[in-house]
């Protein structure tokens, strides 16, 4: 245990002070780019619709459950099935505290590819989805998308502040940091007890190499910064830069829940190209890497090729890695406690059937982040008839009340790309 504590503190500590910088300007986006400049570029067709969507998905901090709503919201409120894809691609691969991250633990090198690939891979998926599509979509229905009621905001700077600060040091480290600490603990666990030399025999086999991490990195999810800690752990092990590069890429965009909604909100033949899109692109950068590139642009930091067990005391550092543990604690915790205390509450319960006045608990599947429960808060108060909902991201339940139409729920939820259980 001693071992696997210095590990991660070795770690965080070469993470935390990224990582809050990356938090902080994510508020920062949040708050002060105002969403109705994101939607009106766009939500249109062709090739210029795809490239912003490629710059606006890669500094975007939302992780791959996060950005599915937001995708989906995008196509039904006009945005072609290219944009929408090339959004899909670039943004969960990176954003603004994971760009930080990489370069505090993978160096320069790394922090500098990974956007870039991200770009790159969603220019392309974004064409590609265009041409098999050939851009001749039935026109999408606005009538049924939100309202663009995001009007400049009158309150004061202290305040706006105030709620840049709470999104990125509240609701990221809920959107990311249970990931993160997972990603962590594998991490710690892949140094500890994996030989040194585990995957020094596949570096003459790293196509073959690439193809296992792509096997293992699809099915799992993993965040773009929680993959981070993982991607050093397996290169301090012998695998190959390029391998890790895969993981890196390939694990965050593409998981089996985000290739399900892909496929049912914006059809099977642009989910085919899609996942294809990421998983050709990482191998083909990840040889690039290997074959074409500086090795020395890939050598790790001494702190984590040495002695694992040591701390450098490094007041900055520790003093960040604190706060950081403090947020997660402080975000993480009341849900986690939450979540066992209503356990039982996981089931389908609907109750006050009365026509005039109907509240029934619906049990919503694939909510993950704050981004999904406000997606889907939003998405059932505008049902028609809907005077009142509340989401809740630990129990995955939303309480609904009005005079509504209960078929407009089981709608709306996979609307949003998500299931109702």
């Amino acid at each position: 245990m001693t071992q696997i504590f210095h590990i991660l503190l070795n770690m965080l500590n070469e993470m935390s002070p990224y990582i809050l910088l990356g938090f902080l300007i994510a508020g920062l986006l949040n708050e002060f780019v105002p969403q109705r400049l994101m939607s009106r570029h766009l939500s249109g067709s062709g090739f210029g619709s795809v490239l912003k969507a490629a710059l606006v998905g890669v500094p975007l901090p939302l992780c791959s459950c996060g950005v599915l709503p937001t995708a989906v919201a995008m196509r039904r409120a006009g945005a072609s099935r290219a944009a929408s894809t090339s959004f899909l691609i670039a943004t969960p691969q990176t954003g603004v505290d994971s760009i930080a991250a990489t370069y505090s633990l993978l160096g320069p090198a790394f922090a500098v590819i990974r956007p870039v690939a991200a770009f790159a891979t969603s220019l392309v998926g974004g064409v590609l989805v265009g041409k098999a599509e050939n851009e001749k979509e039935e026109p999408q229905c606005h009538d049924c998308a939100p309202a663009d009621t995001d009007q400049p905001k009158k309150e004061p700077w202290t305040h706006r502040i105030g709620h840049a600060l709470k999104y990125g040091f509240y609701d990221m480290v809920q959107s990311i940091g249970g990931w993160l600490v997972i990603g962590l603990i594998i991490a710690a666990l892949i140094t500890l007890f994996v030989p040194d030399d585990f995957f020094l025999a596949a570096r003459q086999y790293p196509l073959i190499s690439m193809l296992a991490v792509v096997a293992i990195a699809v099915p799992m999810y993993v965040c773009a910064t929680g993959s981070i800690p993982i991607a050093l752990s397996l290169m301090i092990k012998g695998l190959s830069p390029g391998a890790a590069f895969v993981l890196l890429m390939a694990g965050p965009a593409a998981n089996f829940a985000s290739i399900t909604v892909v496929s049912r909100a914006m059809g099977k033949k642009c989910a085919s190209v899609y996942i294809a899109t990421i998983v050709a692109s990482a191998i083909l950068i990840g040889l690039a890497i290997d074959y074409l590139m500086p090795a020395a642009w890939f050598a790790l930091s001494s702190s984590f090729v040495g002695d694992c067990c040591h701390v450098a005391t490094d007041w900055f550092a520790t003093g960040c890695t604190i706060v950081l543990l403090t947020l997660l604690a402080v975000a993480l915790g009341p849900g986690l406690i939450h979540g066992k205390l209503h356990h039982h509450h996981h089931e389908h319960l609907e109750t006050n059937q009365n026509p005039e006045n109907m509240k029934a608990t619906y049990i919503v599947k694939g909510m993950q982040c704050p981004h999904c429960r406000a997606s889907v808060e939003k998405g059932l108060a505008e049902i028609p008839g809907v005077t009142s909902v509340k989401v809740d991201l630990a129990t995955k339940t939303a309480v609904v009340e009005g005079d509504y139409d209960p078929a407009a729920i089981r709608t709306t939820i996979e609307k949003l790309g998500f299931d109702l259980g």
